[in-house]
């Protein structure tokens, strides 16, 4: 009986045992699943702490002569011929007082022409940069080729097409008497004789090709290369087989393309105005820019004759350059709206200039690309709008006009977040130090990361090909 007893008692003590853990469990599954906070969704914002992920980007320098980079920017301060497209250039009003004695990293012009692409000298400044000092840099530079992720050409493509348009030889288009034309040529005889070059087809190096006309003469050749541009405007032709020669959507295969290069920002002209500096604004919507465009900037002339009479609309002819900066600091920061059409290209500096400004954008445009979509959501403080509907009488101011208070306020501190995502200077004259951790740079590498699956896919294609064939070149992908 004792042993009866005995076991009864163990049994007891199991099935007590047994219900208080089951008791316990369900306490926490109640509380956990129950009682916890629930977290809202939050607006899309940069991911600007990317940084502290292990990914980075491998990136070997080629070697280049320093004559198609920091050469060129010595040459461009040692001349005392003025740009020839501005009726003041800032830079050589100071250059023999300031830039005539040789330096290893020159300045890059202050002239607004050129200034406004200069994602080449930031960029190449990050990387020149001592390894120390760069340990906010997303990209880590490798000095051996084959540990490298990709290869960049640190030609100044922009500042060598800006140098020669800017001469007024006329020469720009042709070969004879073209400086721009040898440098680029230069280059690529360098980058075409690289072992790495000849066992990727060139599809790994990254060439920075702000300027729409930069590397002109030779888009055909570098095309398989990832190009880090402002935007497809200056690269679509249109295709006379097809749609009767009036369509420009067709992207050819010397051009570009969203599967392989990378949309970066103008660099603004305008100085950052701070949330907390902000004040009333005054007038509804401003632009300040040339009237007359060509190709896309057709839309930008029929804009200016419907507002340019309209109440609370300025619509000022003129460029931010050193007259006119002025100016367009006092009219973008004392409106609600920047108006932003196509020109030339479909986007502008002025965008940028517009986000420092804490302007809200108006962009008009039925195809646009920008920088770092996927990192940053431009519909939480920008207002989009079509063509058709812009180039209806009285739609926009109204339609401007009926954007509440409330709204516009949440635009402008979404804005403030994301300025120093399109900030490219890191403070330092000469391009060399410490980068922001949360700027442009890093961003731009950050987006030729995401390329490389693609890049590598594109290479071992490549490779497994049939001698002697030909395939089609033409891409429709964006």
């Amino acid at each position: 009986m004792a042993i009866k007893g005995s076991t009864a008692t163990k049994t007891a003590k199991s099935l007590f045992l047994t219900f208080t853990v089951l008791l316990s469990l369900s306490f926490f599954i109640f509380f956990f699943f129950f009682t916890s906070p629930v977290t809202e969704p939050t607006n899309s914002l940069p991911q600007t702490s990317f940084l502290s992920s292990q990914n980075s980007i491998k990136v070997y320098v080629a070697n280049l002569p320093r004559s198609l980079n920091y050469g060129l920017l010595q040459q461009y301060w040692d001349s005392d011929h003025p740009d020839s497209r501005i009726p003041s250039d800032p830079d050589h009003q100071i250059s023999t007082a300031h830039f005539s004695k040789p330096t290893k990293y020159p300045p890059y012009p202050e002239n607004p022409l050129i200034k406004q692409y200069s994602a080449e000298y930031w960029i190449m400044g990050d990387l020149e940069t001592p390894q120390g000092m760069r340990t906010a840099s997303f990209a880590k530079r490798a000095f051996d080729v084959n540990e490298a992720d990709v290869v960049f050409v640190p030609f100044f493509a922009t500042l060598s097409a800006e140098m020669e348009l800017g001469s007024g030889s006329g020469a720009f288009k042709k070969k004879a008497g073209n400086g721009d034309y040898l440098r680029q040529k230069k280059v690529l005889d360098f980058v075409r004789n690289t072992d790495a070059w000849k066992r990727s087809g060139g599809r790994d190096h990254v060439f920075v090709l702000t300027d729409p006309v930069a590397m002109w003469h030779f888009r055909e050749e570098i095309a398989p290369a990832v190009l880090l541009v402002v935007d497809f405007g200056g690269w679509y032709r249109l295709d006379t087989k097809s749609s009767g020669g009036t369509s420009s959507d067709t992207i050819r295969h010397t051009q570009v393309s969203l599967l392989k290069d990378v949309i970066v920002p103008y660099t603004h002209l305008l100085p950052r105005l701070q949330l907390s500096e902000n004040q009333k604004r005054h007038t509804l919507l401003y632009f300040k820019g040339a009237k007359h465009r060509h190709r896309g900037g057709l839309v930008r002339e029929k804009l200016w004759d419907l507002l340019v009479n309209e109440p609370g609309v300025i619509m000022e002819e003129g460029f931010p350059n050193a007259t006119g900066r002025e100016q367009s600091i006092k009219g973008m920061r004392s409106s609600e709206f920047c108006l932003h059409p196509a020109g030339d290209t479909p986007t502008s500096c002025r965008l940028f200039d517009a986000i420092q400004s804490l302007c809200i954008p108006v962009i008009v445009s039925d195809n646009v690309e920008l920088p770092f979509e996927g990192m940053v959501d431009y519909s939480t403080f920008s207002v989009f709008v079509a063509v058709s509907d812009a180039l209806r009488p009285n739609w926009l101011v109204s339609h401007l006009r009926s954007i509440s208070e409330k709204l516009k306020n949440e635009f402008r501190q979404t804005m403030a977040k994301v300025q120093p995502v399109f900030v490219y200077d890191n403070g330092h004259p000469d391009g060399i130090g410490p980068i922001p951790p949360d700027g442009a740079v890093n961003h731009i590498w950050r987006k030729v990361h995401q390329k490389l699956p693609a890049i590598k896919e594109a290479i071992v294609r490549e490779k497994r090909k049939p001698a002697n064939t030909s395939i089609p070149l033409r891409c429709h992908c964006t």
